[in-house]
């Protein structure tokens, strides 16, 4: 596989998705691996031409290595959006070509542009033009009827053709209509050996794979046929699998290993942002899947939820939580001594 380049920094990333991944959804996961590389929630390249651009594109500098994803079919506006990105300080422009939603549909961006591989072509050419940044494209392995190896060969290919090198590729087709977004992250059945044999066909492009990956173990089971994997709901759901991404997956110390002191490595942020006049659920509702999976977790989630949406709630509210979860531990590690 491709680990000892430039591309090695794909070996594990975190989807963009909206809603979710944010700047302070960023900056929290940032807590818990160095090394993971981060993508924003997709802009539209007209948002970036005609929008607040200081709002859309601002982000913590600790949140490197961080990705901008972009949404659009239109050369120009795409090559505009990439001049942005560099100016920002991006690692890195992807192209948005694997969402299946009617509204971007709507906008001739997303899934829908699998066929259409030659406008994505002519919009990654102009991106590349506009900047020195690594122009990347994320898209799924079919939409609709065009759902064969060869179909995804086609725009692979006409994609590569201008100099892009990187894709990441959920394996699962798209239905463009009569499913919903969610629906779409279900059905059909993910096909992993479809990416495999992308990646077999092109040993000279970086391949990320994409779609219900749940832990490091099945990635490690995937970077034996692919050069990355990229995680959506899980790392968001459960963020503390990032642990050990810096670990196992890129030969380093690990940056976290204690999930109550990721709190307190939070709370100066947190107060910067209340500080802006950003209410407190802006960040902690990002942090509610911290601690899964372990003692406490419930009062954690159920003290966030009961008072940080509440007008005025401050950082105080997140350090109770904290207390509640090393309250449960503790209580339980005297049982076990008992």
């Amino acid at each position: 596989m491709t680990t000892d380049n430039a591309h090695s920094a794909l070996r594990f990333c975190v989807a963009p998705m909206m809603d979710w991944t944010d700047r302070h959804d960023r900056f929290f996961l940032r807590r818990i691996s160095a090394r993971a590389r981060l993508y924003t929630e997709m802009v539209t390249a007209r948002a970036l031409a005609h929008g607040d651009v200081d709002r859309l594109l601002v982000f913590d500098p600790s949140e490197q290595p961080l990705a901008l994803q972009v949404g659009g079919s239109e050369p120009d506006l795409m090559a505009k959006a990439a001049e942005l990105a560099e100016r920002w300080g991006y690692a890195e422009v992807n192209v948005n070509v694997g969402c299946p939603s009617d509204r971007v549909q709507s906008g001739r961006f997303g899934a829908c542009l699998m066929a259409e591989p030659e406008t994505v072509a002519d919009c990654v050419a102009a991106m590349r033009r506009a900047t020195a940044l690594p122009v990347t494209v994320k898209c799924r392995i079919g939409i609709d009827d065009q759902d064969s190896d060869r179909d995804l060969e086609r725009f692979v290919t006409a994609v590569a053709a201008t100099g892009c090198d990187t894709f990441i590729v959920h394996a699962r087709k798209a239905w463009l209509q009569g499913l919903s977004p969610k629906e779409n992250r279900e059905v059909p059945p993910l096909d992993y050996d479809r990416v495999y044999r992308l990646k077999a066909a092109h040993p000279d492009l970086s391949i990320v794979i994409n779609g219900g990956i749940r832990n490091l173990d099945e990635a490690e089971a995937h970077l034996a046929k692919v050069d990355g994997v990229m995680v959506g709901r899980e790392a968001y759901q459960n963020p503390w699998i990032l642990a050990d991404v810096d670990r196992r997956l890129f030969g380093e110390a690990a940056t976290a290993t204690d999930r109550l002191a990721v709190v307190e490595a939070m709370l100066p942020y947190v107060e910067a942002r209340l500080a802006e006049g950003i209410p407190l659920n802006a960040v902690t509702r990002h942090m509610m899947g911290l601690f899964q999976g372990l003692r406490g977790a419930r009062q954690w989630r159920r003290h966030l939820s009961e008072h940080a949406h509440r007008p005025g709630a401050g950082a105080d509210v997140l350090r109770a939580a904290a207390e509640t979860v090393a309250d449960a531990l503790d209580r339980h590690a005297g049982r076990e001594a008992a």
